[in-house]
């Protein structure tokens, strides 16, 4: 019986098809071998074309380096495996679809939002021109009608969650790159069958190889007979194809318009300590109220309007009862990433917060494998004297992620960078705080697969009640952490710096 459950898992039946069609690669290259000439002149061809297309694309230089080492490297293989999983290519229906929703986005955007005069509003250059090229790349506008509360713990994100949606009169709308059932989705799930019963739209959508080892096959049937729209995003099927590469990893919760949840936790219940499987989960969110969870619900519908098609005006659900904000301070501004264009705008986001930065940039990360440009802005601003500070884990959920993260000290710390790792556990948080001014609050991590290949999402904000507890959490954690040395980066086994230049080269990939 458990070899018959075994047999028809869906994850197992995935595997094996795909080692099926890798199976089936290399008997042709082997048949091919009889024609050995003609096939290695082939080869050669679609060699120097992977390399010229590895070398011109606008891809990461870094990212270019870990492809070319395989298809240098691996005869035949490697130019395989790059055109199958390295070979970004989007089909042009997506491109126009894309268009499309993004058209329908920023006409809802014309019609419901207030125009910010930034020349009027900004005394400051460096915040006007980081707000100016979220607009422009990131869709979203700038908002003042708003408010927020930060979160620092997962279980303080669990507890107003719940709050919040037992609120909810009109619509809830949530996505989650990792759900799983425990005490925190059953009690969520509690509140949403309740709320669709009530006849509340309530939408809930997952990353399914996020959710591929945590929930049943066919659990979105199961919540749809709950009364709540499921929709699955980028489902797994047994084809070789780079899609795999591309996850939705953001965390979005609205209710009504008026409320908006993001962060690094998901739904399950290693994020609010209820399990624990590397110490002590410190995990961050944010709560915001106002014109700016209309940005995330905007956010939202443009995404199920991709995967379902079903959306004809996103104005539909602008609030009735507008939130309105007595004494709103600050501004804030959403924003999201995508995969499916050329513009790196968490990455650039980033980069705007370290180069503009003038007294200090405190910086929260589970990963911490970083291209030459993050690091290069890093290492410049601490030795222009800027006091730059990076919490990381000390207890990893990936040994060899955080063997990454752990060689990218000694450089960072001879510059004057500040790293300590949060000795309690492991530290999933993804922030930024500035100069006192500005704060970064989302779901995405400083590395690759964030920056590059993953939708995520975050909120900028200047001036707001959210920088200073942005501030506060991180130099509250700061006093539980283990500040890593340059003797401790250089008290380190040849054979370990061996295996950590390895595991450099092919970060981009993991």
């Amino acid at each position: 019986m458990k070899l018959l459950k075994l047999a028809t898992n869906r994850i197992v039946i995935v595997v094996l098809l795909l080692l099926l069609q890798l199976i089936a690669l290399f008997a042709v290259v082997m048949r091919f071998q009889e024609y050995f000439v003609y096939f290695y002149a082939i080869y050669v061809l679609i060699s120097i074309a992977a390399v010229l297309d590895i070398i011109n694309s606008r891809k990461n230089p870094a990212y270019k380096i870990a492809w070319l080492v395989p298809v240098m490297l691996l005869p035949y293989f490697g130019v395989f495996i790059y055109m199958i999983f390295g070979h970004l290519y989007v089909r042009r229906s997506f491109k126009t679809k894309m268009a499309r929703i993004e058209e329908k986005e920023i006409k809802a955007i014309k019609k419901t939002i207030p125009t910010i005069d930034i020349d009027k509003e900004f005394k400051d250059d460096d915040a006007k021109i980081q707000s100016t090229y979220l607009k422009n790349f990131g869709i979203l506008p700038l908002v003042q009608n708003s408010s927020s509360k930060y979160l620092p713990l997962g279980e303080d994100m669990f507890e107003e969650m719940k709050k919040e949606l037992r609120k909810a009169e009109k619509y809830i709308f949530m996505e989650y790159f990792i759900i799983e059932e425990g005490r925190m989705w059953r009690e969520i799930l509690e509140i949403l069958e309740e709320k669709a019963a009530a006849g509340v739209d309530v939408r809930f959508m997952y990353d399914d190889f996020g959710c591929l080892f945590k929930l049943p096959q066919g659990y979105d049937k199961e919540l749809e007979k709950k009364g709540i729209k499921t929709c699955i995003f980028n489902p797994l099927v047994p084809v070789l194809s780079s899609i795999f590469n591309n996850r939705n990893h953001r965390k979005i919760t609205v209710i009504d318009g008026n409320v908006a949840f993001t962060g690094g936790a998901n739904l399950a219940d290693e994020y609010i300590n209820e399990v624990e499987r590397f110490g002590h989960w410190k995990d961050t969110a944010i709560v915001m109220y106002g014109d700016v969870a209309w940005g995330f619900t905007l956010m939202f519908l443009s995404l199920w309007d991709f995967v379902r098609g079903e959306e004809k005006d996103f104005t539909y659900y602008y609030p009735e009862k507008k939130y309105e904000v007595k004494d709103a301070l600050g501004f804030y501004q959403p924003f999201s990433d995508t995969p499916f264009d050329e513009e790196s705008v968490s990455n650039t986001v980033y980069l705007n917060l370290i180069n503009r930065a003038k007294h200090y940039i405190y910086i929260t990360t589970p990963y911490l494998v970083i291209d030459n440009t993050l690091m290069e802005a890093l290492c410049a601003a601490a030795k222009a004297n800027v006091d730059v500070r990076i919490q990381t884990p000390y207890i990893p959920d990936k040994w060899y992620v955080h063997s990454v993260t752990r060689s990218n000290y000694d450089q960072l710390v001879e510059a004057g960078v500040r790293i300590f790792e949060y000795t309690p556990g492991f530290i999933h948080s993804k922030t930024f705080v500035v100069d006192d001014l500005y704060a970064v609050v989302g779901t995405i991590n400083l590395d690759y697969r964030s920056l590059y290949l993953h939708l995520e999402c975050g909120v900028w904000m200047y001036k707001t009640e959210s920088v200073q507890q942005v501030l506060d959490d991180f130099l509250d954690v700061q006093k539980v952490c283990k500040e890593i040395t340059l003797e401790d980066t250089q008290s380190v086994g040849w054979w370990r710096h061996l295996a950590r230049a390895v595991l450099n080269m092919l970060a981009p990939l993991m």
